[in-house]
C-alpha cells in the first residue's frame, strides 16, 4: 500500500470501509490513536456525561482567560 493511501485509509473513513480485508490487515496503526471510539469509552470522558457544565471549573477570581468561572 503506497504512503498516499494509507494517509488516506487514516483520514477517510469512507475510503478506509472500501478497503479489503487483505489491505486493513497491512495498514498500520494510526499514529494519532484511536480513529474510533466505542459509546462506552466516549461515556467515560470528561464531558460524556448527563449533567452540561458550563463552568470552568477551578478558576479563580483572578481569571485571566475570559471564561464564566465559577468560585471554587
Amino acid at each position: 500500500m503506497s504512503r498516499n493511501n494509507i494517509i488516506r485509509a487514516w483520514k477517510d473513513p469512507d475510503y478506509r470501509k472500501s478497503l479489503s480485508k487483505a489491505e486493513l490487515s497491512v495498514l498500520p496503526a494510526n499514529p494519532a490513536g484511536a480513529i474510533e471510539l466505542s459509546d462506552e469509552d466516549l461515556r467515560a470522558v470528561a464531558g460524556g456525561s448527563d449533567s452540561p457544565n458550563t463552568y470552568a471549573r477551578g478558576c479563580t477570581s483572578a481569571c485571566t482567560h475570559r471564561l464564566i468561572c465559577m468560585p471554587n
